[in-house]
């Protein structure tokens, strides 16, 4: 008798469910950002930001990560190619420079990479350098010569001081 009874109960519910999924509407997925769009969104996300974070050191995980700060006053692509040019105020360590410097960004998708390759920076050094932007935070790696390790922290927006003076 209860098989009778489950055997029903599983009838009807097969009946019933095919009509109730369709009578849901249907859902549709947005569209994927445009590549214009996502070279905006990235303009306005690199403009008038600090990123605060960390960098380890490889072959010194034993040691606390040391404090690096970027800020970015503007960000640009240009029209070639995946080349950009942020200008920004570089902190790490004793140093302290601001300058333009052009870089590329890929895409993975809709994350932009910021992708150094033996780039000379003045008062610096060359660097090369990974480092994937997403959600208002960084992570990536660097190399500095023989010196390299990770890095990470979160982007904040910082106040346009050129805004208030208007």
């Amino acid at each position: 008798m209860l098989t009778r009874m489950l055997t029903a109960l599983l009838t009807v519910l097969a009946l019933i469910a095919p009509k109730a999924v369709a009578d849901e509407p249907a859902k549709k997925e947005a569209a994927p950002p445009s590549r214009e769009e996502l070279i905006k969104k990235l303009e306005d996300d690199l403009t008038n930001v600090k990123l605060i974070g960390r960098f380890t050191i490889t072959g010194r995980e034993d040691r606390e990560p040391k404090a690096e700060e970027y800020t970015i006053t503007s960000a640009m692509k240009l029209p070639e190619g995946d080349l950009w040019l942020l200008k920004a105020r570089i902190k790490y360590g004793d140093k302290d420079v601001t300058m333009p410097i052009p870089l590329e960004i890929k895409w993975a998708g809709d994350t932009p990479v910021i992708t150094l390759t033996n780039l000379s920076i003045p008062r610096l050094g060359t660097f090369t350098s990974r480092v994937v932007i997403y959600d208002h935070r960084y992570a990536g790696t660097w190399q500095h010569g023989e010196v390299g390790g990770n890095l990470f922290g979160k982007i904040e927006k910082v106040k346009d001081e050129n805004a208030e003076a208007k």
